[in-house]
């Protein structure tokens, strides 16, 4: 029986916004019901236009927002942050990379530190083997020891976004939430970066969540697909099966605006414009 790392159950996150002298407010509904189970080892894309409640879901997976209602259960344990707060075991398990890593490296720390503040915030583990542990983790996201002492200025952006992916891997989670993680690289650093998510996939076994709005990269990546559209999931399921026969409306809509780049496609498109 496949082992479920993350599952949510009919989530909702609303929004309150005060009202003035003369209105009372209103409610936005940002994620309206949604429910997603992930399997161990596998990869969970969240796919959907700006404002549809992507980030949002992202959010509550990371246990920054509780959601309005419904449940997060990781590793099969209900996730209740009203309640118990976050606790240092759900801290280590779920990790999350964002699309910008430059603004989320502080720019005033070596790299080194940079990797071992995880582990001297959350554990009890010694300088040395923090050393050590972080010295590791640099090899494994493809750098190498002349990186350790340099400031975060002092890479490209493909580069820092490796130095984040190995910071969240630092504490070894469960479940690592990609939110946009290469939106804002050049298509081959983009390739580059991908590749490296699948390898260290592979070789830690873990759980993806990824958002997005790109669907080459969904495709790449993928074993599942959630399309969201104003806060509802659309569409779920698997990725060949998403992409070879969408159901909504609004996923065929979302594919066929994607521009495709295959030969036959370009002289289509080529052959439309010229008539």
């Amino acid at each position: 029986m496949s082992e479920i790392v993350l599952e949510g159950r009919n989530l909702v996150r609303d929004y309150h916004i005060g009202g003035g002298l003369f209105s009372s407010g209103r409610v936005i509904h940002a994620v309206k019901d949604v429910s997603f189970k992930v399997e161990k080892g596998k990869t969970l894309a969240i796919v959907g236009e700006s404002g549809c409640g992507k980030s949002t879901l992202a959010r509550i997976i990371t246990m920054i927002d509780a959601p309005t209602a419904g449940e997060l259960l990781i590793d099969g344990d209900k996730v209740d942050l009203v309640k118990d707060g976050l606790t240092p075991e759900m801290r280590r398990k779920v990790q999350i990379v964002f699309q910008n890593p430059y603004g989320s490296l502080n720019p005033r720390q070596k790299i080194g530190d940079v990797l071992g503040e995880p582990l001297l915030v959350n554990t009890a583990m010694p300088t040395a083997e923090r050393r050590d542990r972080a010295m590791q983790m640099l090899l494994k996201v493809g750098l190498g020891p002349e990186h350790f002492s340099r400031y975060p200025h002092m890479f490209s952006g493909g580069q820092r976004q490796r130095i984040a992916i190995a910071r969240a891997l630092m504490l070894n989670p469960r479940l690592l939430v990609l939110d946009e993680p290469v939106s804002a690289l050049d298509l081959s650093v983009q390739a580059q970066v991908l590749n490296l998510l699948a390898d260290l996939q592979d070789e830690f076994d873990l759980t993806y969540v990824f958002i997005s709005h790109d669907l080459s990269v969904v495709r790449y990546i993928a074993d599942d697909v959630m399309v969201m559209y104003f806060g509802e999931a659309v569409e779920y399921g698997g990725r060949d099966r998403v992409f070879s026969d969408p159901q909504h409306d609004y996923t065929k809509t979302l594919f066929a605006a994607t521009p495709r780049a295959d030969v036959e496609s370009i002289r289509a498109r080529l052959a439309r414009r010229a008539a």
